[in-house]
């Protein structure tokens, strides 16, 4: 099974370039980031020609997400993320699909930093935590995927001394990645390509896809119980090249069945 991640930057702008996308790669499951659409507004019968039933959550201008699923029942488990009831940002998304637990993420930027937003990304990561130490416990598969705006380590960005100070980057986020991935989570890129230059994400400014001066920040965090049957991973860096293209590329794994 194809399971994979994009970060549209905005559903609507961009459908042309989503349903070459998904025509080209056929992905079995999809999950979506900054849809930028309220409700109402997303494309739904486009994707449905496209073959995929969907739910999302959405919101005027800003973040929303999203689930597909290529012929198969996606059964809603959550539309937000636990911890903290004032929160109206559209940034999670899950949901069971062909017995496995699908988080949609898009964790927040956080810049500039330090300030306001980046103590919002800090607590909504301690809620990311929270959550997926919830879900580790159900011993059952399980993955966390999405736009998580956090580079790991150096090999993650290009040229790190220039990053230090950006939220993205700070030591405070990569801790909280890291005391994420501690639980018990793989980085499925990581597991098969641990010492790849590999970027998911392309500035439109200083040619930057042009250059490979990328990041990597859309990430597959797999359960014990699934890591053991991941396949492949790829990342469809050409897309990005695609005129009117988001800034982000189509992530993706194959898992095996079980």
């Amino acid at each position: 099974m194809k399971i994979a991640t994009y970060n549209v930057n905005g559903v609507n702008g961009r459908l042309p370039v989503l349903l070459r996308w998904l025509n080209e790669s056929a992905p079995d499951i999809v999950c979506l980031q900054e849809l930028k659409a309220p409700q109402e507004k997303f494309p739904e019968q486009e994707i449905r020609d496209a073959g995929y039933n969907a739910i999302w959550h959405g919101q005027k201008s800003w973040n929303g997400v999203a689930i597909l699923a290529k012929g198969m029942d996606i059964e809603e488990r959550s539309r937000v993320l636990p911890g903290d009831p004032e929160d109206l940002h559209s940034r999670y998304i899950e949901a069971n699909v062909n017995d496995i637990i699908i988080g949609g993420l898009y964790l927040p930027n956080g810049n500039p930093a330090p300030g306001p937003k980046f103590d919002y990304k800090l607590q909504w990561f301690d809620r990311l935590i929270k959550h997926a130490a919830e879900l580790l416990k159900l011993e059952l598969p399980v993955i966390l995927t999405g736009d998580y705006n956090v580079m790991p380590t150096e090999l993650d960005v290009y040229k790190p001394e220039r990053w230090g100070e950006d939220a993205l980057f700070r030591p405070e986020t990569r801790a909280a990645f890291k005391a994420l991935t501690d639980q018990g989570w793989t980085d499925a890129i990581r597991k098969l390509y641990p010492d790849e230059v590999i970027y998911t994400f392309f500035d439109y400014f200083r040619n930057a896809y042009g250059r490979n001066a990328g990041l990597r920040i859309d990430h597959f965090l797999l359960s014990p119980t699934l890591s053991p049957r991941l396949k492949a991973a790829q990342v469809d860096r050409h897309v990005r090249g695609w005129e009117k293209t988001s800034d982000h590329c189509p992530v993706w794994i194959e898992v095996a069945d079980k």
